[in-house]
């Protein structure tokens, strides 16, 4: 039976990406590694890829982000709109929003709203927000309403 392994999300700058992700969110930085060809470039599509990335983790969590900088080839392109096709997000559990949101807006976090209460639905008496990495990736900030934390 399949299960998740990692998310992959492509950066331009792995440092910056890294003071984002372990400095403001709390993960944990499993590995760090360099690549070039070979097996890489044939699974990517680009024989002459070269790559730095680094596998995160929350503390505890077998879920994992990948941060992949292409150093070539060059990376391409800008960041979308949450309802343009092929644009994805990524939600992160958290236990208080409101709290989490301050320190990464303090960060330099982009943010779409303030927190918002969700009042319908299987998750009414949540909070979430959406917000921007420094690449431009959406992130969904999720705090479970009382019951379900």
């Amino acid at each position: 039976m399949p299960s998740l392994h990692h998310t992959g999300l492509t950066v331009r700058d792995l440092e910056r990406s890294l003071a984002f992700y372990r400095d403001l969110l709390g993960m944990e930085v499993l590995f760090e590694q360099e690549k070039e060809g070979g097996y890489l470039g044939a699974i990517v599509g680009y024989p002459d890829a070269r790559v730095r990335m680094a596998h995160l983790a929350f503390p505890g969590d077998v879920q994992r982000v990948e941060l992949f900088q292409y150093v070539s080839p060059e990376p391409r392109g800008e960041p979308g709109e949450p309802r343009d096709v092929g644009i994805t997000h990524v939600c992160l559990r958290v236990d208080d929003v409101d709290a989490l949101a301050e320190r990464l807006r303090a960060g330099g976090a982009t943010f779409f709203s303030e927190p918002v209460l969700v009042d319908t639905g299987a998750n009414a008496g949540g909070k979430g927000v959406y917000l921007r990495d420094p690449d431009g990736v959406i992130l969904e900030l999720f705090q479970p309403r009382p019951e379900d934390r």
